[in-house]
């Protein structure tokens, strides 16, 4: 099972990335502390969020219910994605979730300094 720890360091690990408290919860922010939030621990510590497309999450809810959601009156206005972490595979799995939202959150100038972490659609990452 994928921990909370391990979430912590995959997304510390990733370039310029940065943790910050922000409404009593752990975020990660691509391009330092004032960086977009990118992933961020729920106080469970069994469950994350994500940057997703809002077009994209409804397939990927479909596809795999139990391992994603929408936190129902927070989450619909945004491009955001809760995970279960007990649901992932294994911590591949979440690198590959953690890199996608990263470069969606990324700055330019961070994204061309790390093409070894893709570019996604458009240059801007994707899920």
């Amino acid at each position: 099972m994928v921990t909370a720890d391990e979430v912590r360091s995959i997304a510390l690990s990733l370039p310029g990335a940065a943790e910050k408290l922000s409404w009593g919860m752990p975020t990660f922010r691509a391009g330092g502390p004032s960086g977009k939030i990118f992933a961020s621990l729920d106080d469970d510590d069994r469950t994350m969020g994500v940057t997703c497309p809002k077009e994209d999450r409804e397939e990927l809810i479909a596809a795999e219910p139990a391992k994603f959601f929408l936190r129902e009156g927070h989450d619909e206005a945004y491009a955001w994605l809760r995970v279960r972490l007990a649901a992932l595979d294994d911590t591949d799995e979440l690198y590959a979730i953690l890199v996608d939202s990263w470069r969606q959150a990324a700055p330019r100038r961070l994204l061309a300094a790390h093409p070894e972490l893709g570019a996604g659609p458009k240059g801007r990452g994707g899920p």
